[in-house]
């Protein structure tokens, strides 16, 4: 069989069934078409004159697969032989400030707290730790609500889950929550419960919910292991490290050093000076500085690795996390990387993923379109009327970018809605102002940075600039940022009240002499006139008379002569409602 795509020339197509060129042109001839070297040949033609020549020719159109050719058959090498035992890789889940990242700090021996912004974690940290002849791997997830995919994500790459509960508050909704993604995951439980010396400290009542999730602690003769810790004193870390130990020790962890390595994204951000960087954790193998890799549309070949303290390391052993620079571009967190041959190899594989990737998203043109209806028809109106708050988001990581968006499509409005034009890993470019400015859109900023001459840039093009520390400080700014767009809430105070006691003439119209009963009357202020309790004209205040003296404002109890532009039909028993019009922010 011969495979060719289109265009077919005939020079190329003679060489595809070996014939020479000028043999083929004399074959055209006979069949009355006048070719040259360099001219082209349809399939029709070229189907018949590989027939004539014993082939059976394939025409492969673009956006066709080619079939796979056939492989001699790799011999597979059983890798069992080579599994060695490997550190368990540990992941710390819990409630917001209970405690997760202070019993890292004390475990590292570091002050991890002293870097987190809002004594939140808002990044997963991967960190290796010696104790006794061991090594264990740490992954420290962040605790906020916005960051549940995060933590899920951190949850499912481990061996071996610690729950951090503090003895005062007990289980929180997060730390159920992180109970179930470990649960989900499989992995065995450790509960470390925290902060046994702080004021209001109730073990008994942490062990009797832990009962209450079926995870009923050892000592109450269940199957879990639970340790009490005080990670501020570092009370205990040593039994809860020891007891890591024991666990790992029973499941038996290994893996194979041999053989190219394999693993997960950890996290991926944009490096001032490096580029992409990702966070992995290796799983199989051995990866090497100067190996290529490939993770999903992303490859990189590794110009160099760092371990968890800063330190340059040539190769990454399983369980072993590395930070590795020479990205494409950031790779998703929780991705599958592997090595491949050599660079050009990776680059052609995430080429080729980023094609067909194109190829089965469809685009808008290539949706089904929906009959027109009265109803759709009125919906589209609506939605043409309703107003967009659109928004260029930037955050230091890939992790934050997920946390940030997923908390973004969580703010509700029926009034406006929330378009993310584009998120993406990096400081805050001229590139994003010019599109905000194109877009009419804000910029969001999470844990980024305004890149040199970006300020002055957004200023004159009149582009918003919001920049965050602290996800929830975020999504209040956002709220009041699309409550600014929409028209301001109109709310009626009334200032007071007169009662018409005589009615009498002033040059061409009448006045009202008054007698104010409640709150005050205001010159140019507006005003209703009410007769048997129904309005008959609202207009604006135009004189008010104290005796034969203007004056701006007269209060309850007193006499004054009241006129109204463009009004003079007044009544004895007639009142006259003064009130204001006060702007408030519109609510979402």
């Amino acid at each position: 069989m011969v495979t060719v795509k289109p265009p077919i020339v005939v020079k190329e197509f003679a060489v595809e069934i070996g014939l020479k060129p000028f043999k083929l042109i004399s074959e055209l001839m006979e069949m009355g078409i006048f070719s040259s070297m360099n001219q082209l040949i349809d399939e029709e033609v070229a189907v018949k004159i590989a027939e004539r020549h014993g082939f059976l020719l394939e025409v492969i159109h673009r956006g066709e697969e080619k079939p796979p050719e056939p492989k001699k058959k790799e011999v597979e090498v059983d890798q069992s032989q080579f599994q060695e035992p490997r550190p368990p890789v540990v992941c710390i889940l819990g409630h917001v400030d209970h405690g997760k990242t202070t019993l890292l700090d004390h475990i590292r021996k570091a002050n991890v707290v002293a870097n987190e912004i809002g004594g939140i974690t808002q990044h997963i940290g991967a960190y290796q730790v010696e104790h006794g002849e061991h090594k264990i791997t740490f992954l420290d997830t962040p605790g906020h609500a916005a960051f549940s995919k995060m933590r899920e994500r951190g949850a499912h790459v481990t061996d071996l889950a610690i729950l951090v509960v503090a003895a005062d508050d007990g289980f929180m909704p997060q730390t159920d929550e992180a109970l179930k993604f470990a649960e989900q995951s499989g992995d065995p439980l450790i509960v470390a419960i925290n902060k046994i010396d702080s004021k209001g400290a109730n073990i008994d009542r942490v062990k009797t919910q832990m009962q209450e999730r079926n995870i009923a602690p050892e000592d109450w003769g269940g199957e879990t292991i639970a340790v009490e810790v005080s990670a501020l004193k570092g009370e205990n870390i040593e039994g809860l490290l020891e007891m890591i130990n024991l666990q790992s020790e029973v499941m038996e962890l290994k893996a194979s050093p041999k053989g190219p390595a394999s693993g997960t994204i950890i996290e991926s951000l944009m490096e001032v000076g490096r580029g992409p960087t990702a966070t992995v954790i290796v799983q199989q193998g051995t990866l090497k500085v100067g190996d290529a890799i490939i993770c999903g549309t992303c490859y990189a070949k590794v110009r160099a690795m760092m371990d968890d303290s800063g330190k340059n390391v040539k190769q990454a052993l399983p369980s072993m996390p590395v930070s590795i620079h020479g990205w494409s571009s950031t790779p998703d967190s929780g991705g599958e990387f592997q090595v491949v041959k050599n660079e050009k190899t990776a680059k052609q594989i995430a080429e080729e993923r980023t094609i067909e990737l194109k190829r089965v998203v469809p685009t808008d043109d290539e949706e089904e379109q929906k009959p027109a209806t009265i109803e759709t028809l009125f919906e589209a109106i609506a939605q043409t009327r309703k107003r967009v708050f659109k928004l260029v988001v930037k955050c230091d990581v890939h992790g934050s970018t997920e946390a940030v968006i997923d908390i973004l499509g969580s703010i509700k409005s029926d009034k406006i809605d929330l378009e993310v034009i584009t998120a993406e890993v990096g400081g805050i470019s001229k590139q994003d102002v010019d599109l905000a400015s194109t877009s009419d859109a804000a910029i969001i900023g999470f844990n980024v940075r305004l890149e040199s001459g970006v300020a002055p840039i957004a200023k004159h093009g009149g582009v918003k600039i919001m920049q965050f520390n602290i996800i929830y400080e975020m999504v209040d700014k956002v709220k009041e940022a699309m409550a600014d767009l929409l028209d301001p809430d109109l709310i009626e105070n009334t200032v007071g009240s007169a009662e018409v006691r005589q009615v009498f003439p002033v040059g061409r119209t009448m006045v009202a002499g008054c007698l104010v009963s409640d709150g005050r009357i205001n010159r140019d202020a507006r005003a209703r006139v009410l007769r048997k309790s129904e309005e008959i004209f609202d207009g604006k205040i135009s004189m008010l008379k104290r005796f034969k003296e203007d004056v701006k404002e007269v209060r309850n109890g007193y006499e004054c002569g009241v006129q109204i532009a463009d009004f003079g039909n007044f009544e004895e028993g007639d009142v006259i409602e003064c009130y204001e019009m006060e702007k408030k922010r519109a609510s979402l």
